[in-house]
């Protein structure tokens, strides 16, 4: 009959706009599954701490290193100027030397690496000489050969912003936060991620600063998907035992950290240590990640300066020695002495081939003083 069939036109529009949302809603899907590692109830996220960021932090060389005073009572006695730099991390120890022929950052200008875009990163830089750079890794020891002996001066309340780039069958972009906060002795790592209006992931890791670094209490985490219920879980620190996502209980291991703290514990690690922040050495760092507790080994591989629109940085190409597998993911790092050892680049991967880019955008922002405790 006349009339009762669409209007061709209108009937491939429609198609199209099905295929359309329908692809959509499976990258929607595919996106989840990369950030999403866990999936287990848990409380809401502690409120954040308030703090009002009132300047940028400006490049400069890293300040002399310091290590925490120890009660008089227990202090030995002080040990020879040689035997310093040799002092072992309080939590965080050296697994395997290389040569230290290899370690020494300062025989070798850093490589030049631009801050990555919407492409996948190239699995290594191609060195460039640059006269003008000097090595940080120099500048790191020579302030860790005129260390005092006051405690470590944690950085007041900082905020990092990076454009998040990454690939999942499929090109992603968004954005991310990470936030560094202090009242008094407690803390808490806030770290955000985006993927437009579909899909967001929040991490919170508190507790309080230790004479040995941080001391994580609990970590919580909630991802929003769009049309969708919050999802959280979450993990305990107790002082014997870390009570694991899925609720079990597994005993604890010094120095344990948690997927937020680590940036943080080990900007404190290589600020009172720079010595260990050498091409060819290795940290150790007891790392709960929802329903496991490993203990993981990151090696210094290389001294790069970094392209961002606000200058180079130089800084130190931080890498887990393992391979994320069996759906783990595994987080690369870019530490940068002349900001305040702080992550100014964060490679999250996921075999065989996905990726999450975070880049810094502009200078961290940080707080005027530390507010008091509540």
């Amino acid at each position: 009959m006349p009339g009762s069939s669409l209007d061709p036109g209108r009937a491939r529009r429609a198609r199209l706009w099905a295929l359309t949302a329908g692809i959509a809603l499976l990258h929607l899907l595919l996106v989840e599954r990369l950030l999403d590692q866990v999936g287990t109830a848990g409380d809401k996220p502690p409120p954040r701490i308030e703090v009002a960021f009132v300047r940028e932090l400006i490049a400069a060389p890293p300040a002399p290193a310091v290590r925490t005073q120890r009660p008089a009572a227990a202090r030995p006695p002080a040990p020879a100027a040689s035997d310093v730099a040799s002092e072992p991390a309080a939590i965080v120890v050296p697994v395997t030397e290389v040569a230290l022929a290899a370690a020494d950052a300062s025989a070798a200008a850093p490589k030049v690496v631009p801050a990555p875009a919407v492409a996948p990163p190239t699995p290594e830089p191609v060195p460039v000489p640059d006269p003008m750079a000097t090595p940080v890794a120099a500048a790191a020891l020579a302030s860790a050969a005129s260390a005092s002996a006051a405690a470590f001066e944690w950085p007041p309340s900082t905020q990092m912003n990076y454009r998040l780039t990454g690939y999942y069958r499929g090109a992603i972009d968004g954005s991310a936060r990470v936030e560094w906060l202090r009242a008094g002795q407690r803390y808490q790592v806030r770290m955000g991620t985006s993927v437009g209006p579909m899909l967001s992931r929040n991490i919170v890791s508190e507790g309080e600063i230790g004479d040995a670094g941080l001391v994580p209490r609990r970590f919580d985490g909630e991802q929003k998907v769009l049309f969708r219920a919050a999802r959280r879980w979450s993990l305990r620190f107790e002082p014997d035992r870390v009570v694991l996502s899925d609720g079990r209980e597994v005993d604890t291991l010094p120095g344990a950290q948690d997927e937020a703290s680590q940036f943080v514990q080990l900007t404190w690690l290589f600020s009172t240590q720079p010595e260990r922040l050498q091409v060819g050495r290795s940290v150790e760092l007891p790392l709960a990640i929802s329903r496991k507790l490993e203990r993981w080994i990151y090696d210094v591989v290389a001294e790069e300066l970094l392209q961002f629109t606000f200058g180079a940085v130089p800084t130190f190409h931080v890498k887990p020695r393992r391979e994320a597998s069996g759906g783990d993911l595994s987080a690369e790092i870019w530490i940068a002495p002349t900001l305040q050892y702080l992550p100014v680049r964060i490679l999250i991967r996921q075999p065989p081939d996905s990726w999450v880019d975070l880049s810094l955008i502009s200078p961290p922002l940080q707080a005027s003083a530390v507010p008091p405790a509540r």
